[in-house]
């Protein structure tokens, strides 16, 4: 046990984490040359093809008679209870720095989660044999930040792994680990995914006791029992043993059917001789972000629910339920954990399953206290209950932290104002500003990235957390289309921002809808007022073409006549609205 060290590397998204990691498993021989490829740990399609990391990996290294346990975290924020986890599993961090980029918004953030956990800390500065490389001014803004030693901070190149060695050696040298002498068994899962041939399988660290093979195990937030079919290392293939120990990380084959039965931050203690309270710090990880996504064609609607079904026994964050839509269909609301994380399921019901998909625009969710004093959760504007009934509406808060170069301060707190947000702190970390923030969900939801990139040149970095719900004077934006209200299309918005949103979303309808033989009529409403109007204007065909003569009174007569056409076509003409409309609040330009 004195020889076993735990560790994840902690970085913002793209500053080398998983090359590092490709490098450690080369030095320590624990892939063959043959079997290396770049990103070995990402290995979903998409993670390679975005070059970020999606779902963590562990791997089992050997290094000078020591056995390392590495954790390669997801940098992005929709994932931080996953990294939160991992932290806890583990007794180190090694801190990845770009050396061109410096930090940036998500490694304050890790950071933070690090200490929260009290783990020792390894600052490394990555990518140091690039042209752009500024080591000496990225070491002094990590010193201001950590408050270590210039020599603490180890210089590596992840490509040409010089460097890569004085990691592996610093983490030998730190204390051994933190192990509780105890007679039950406790083991904290920091992540679980679905195998198609094999069931549940859950990633551990075992804290106390130990996990033999066959032994039924209990999960005790979600108070499932399962029995471990197997147990092993990965090394990065799975290596079955005869048991796992105090101290070790490693996997357990389980017979449960969903990861709804085994979640991240659950505690695994043995069925027999159960532990008298779990591991501190789990959580139920709701998601705050909701959208519809409809087949193009209904006859697809069963492969849809048959594809989130199968993604969701590997995801116990994602959920479900049937939504119908007069326009759209059948389809399903789910609800996703931040956008990054619906970007990637949408792409993976696309790719892996060859469904063609509606998606409407993304919402959060809000409270509604009802006059009775019952609170309602609603997860889009069609929800909302009649207005005559509801006493107040609350909606989701976000802190947030942007990191941005000094002289662009001022474009980012207009930004932040234009949201509806405000300024709660401004600090500095060398020539770089650290503007912490509080603003409503719904207004970062859409766009607010791109907006940041483009007032900052691409150089700001932003990260959020959720910061409960605000009352707020909040009104449903309903919009019509030729007189029928379209509820996929209704949004949640603040009084103030209601007629700027229902103007700007009646302006790009009239783009996308095509024009038809009777004029159309676009409105946005809050209940019975019209707050917006556009008019798609008709196809006029010259009805008088054919008349030889100038005739006026013949004339009049053929134009009164397809005046009364067109007025029957209006009253009974339908409107086929196509899939663009139903993102056109994601789209600014």
């Amino acid at each position: 046990m004195d020889k076993i060290r735990n560790f994840c590397i902690i970085a913002h998204i793209d500053h080398g984490k998983s090359t590092i990691a490709d490098r450690m498993m080369e030095l320590t021989g624990t892939v063959s040359k043959r079997e290396m490829q770049s990103q070995l740990l990402d290995s979903m399609e998409l993670e390679r093809e975005k070059g970020i990391t999606i779902k963590l990996a562990p791997v089992t290294m050997k290094w000078k008679g020591y056995t390392l346990n590495l954790i390669d975290t997801p940098g992005h924020v929709d994932f931080s209870y996953e990294v939160s986890r991992s932290l806890q599993a583990v007794e180190a961090a090694v801190l990845v720095v770009d050396a061109t980029q410096g930090i940036q918004a998500q490694t304050l953030a890790n950071v933070y989660l690090a200490l929260e956990q009290d783990l020792t800390i390894i600052p490394v500065i990555n990518k140091i044999d690039l042209p752009a490389a500024d080591v000496e001014g990225v070491a002094a803004q990590i010193i201001n930040l950590l408050g270590c030693k210039r020599e603490d901070i180890i210089e590596v190149s992840g490509k040409t792994g010089y460097g890569v060695d004085k990691i592996l050696d610093r983490i030998v040298s730190l204390d051994n680990l933190k192990i509780n002498d105890s007679d039950y068994t406790k083991a904290l899962i920091f992540d679980s995914y679905f195998d198609d041939y094999r069931g549940v399988v859950l990633y551990v660290r075992v804290f106390e006791g130990e996990i033999a093979k066959n032994s039924e195990i209990l999960m005790m937030a979600a108070e499932h029992k399962g029995l471990a079919l197997e147990v092993g290392v990965l090394t990065p293939k799975m290596s079955s043993r005869e048991k796992l120990s105090a101290g070790e990380i490693g996997y357990i084959v389980t017979n449960l059917k969903t990861t709804r039965e085994a979640k991240v931050g659950d505690t695994v203690t043995l069925a027999k001789k159960p532990a008298l309270e779990p591991l501190p710090g789990y959580k139920n990880v709701l998601p705050f972000v909701y959208a519809g996504f409809f087949p193009v064609s209904n006859d697809q609607y069963k492969d849809l629910k048959e594809a989130i079904e199968k993604l969701s026994l590997s995801d116990s964050a994602l959920r479900f339920e049937p939504e119908n839509s007069p326009v759209l269909g059948f389809g399903l609301r789910i609800g996703f954990l931040g956008l990054l994380h619906m970007d990637i399921i949408r792409e993976r019901l696309e790719r892996e399953f060859g469904l063609d998909l509606i998606v409407t625009n993304p919402s959060t969710n809000y409270e509604v206290v009802m006059a009775n004093g019952i609170v309602k959760e609603i997860k889009s504007a069609a929800d909302l209950p009649d207005i005559s009934e509801v006493a107040e509406i609350r909606e989701p808060w976000v802190k947030g932290e942007i990191i941005v170069p000094k002289p662009m301060i001022g474009n980012v707190l207009n930004l932040i104002n234009e949201k509806r947000g405000h300024q709660t702190n401004l600090g500095y970390i060398e020539d770089r500003a650290v503007i912490d923030f509080e603003a409503p969900m719904a207004n970062l939801l859409t766009d607010f990235y791109d907006q940041l990139k483009s007032a900052t040149s691409g150089y700001a970095s932003f990260n959020y957390e959720l910061n409960g719900y605000k009352a707020e004077d909040l009104v449903r934006v309903d919009f019509l289309v030729a007189g029928n209200r379209i509820d996929a299309l209704s949004v949640m918005a603040h009084r103030s921002e209601a007629d700027a949103i229902g103007r700007e979303v009646t302006k790009k309808l009239k783009e996308v809808i095509p024009r038809q033989n009777f004029e159309v009529a676009l409105q946005a409403a809050i209940g019975a007022r019209i707050i917006a109007r556009e008019t798609i204007g008709a196809y006029r065909k010259d009805v008088t073409v054919k008349i030889h003569t100038g005739d006026r009174d013949r004339k009049a007569k053929l134009l009164a006549k397809q005046k009364k056409g067109k007025a029957r076509m209006k009253r009974f003409g339908k409107i086929d609205i196509p899939s663009e409309a139903f993102t056109v609040m994601l789209k600014r330009d």
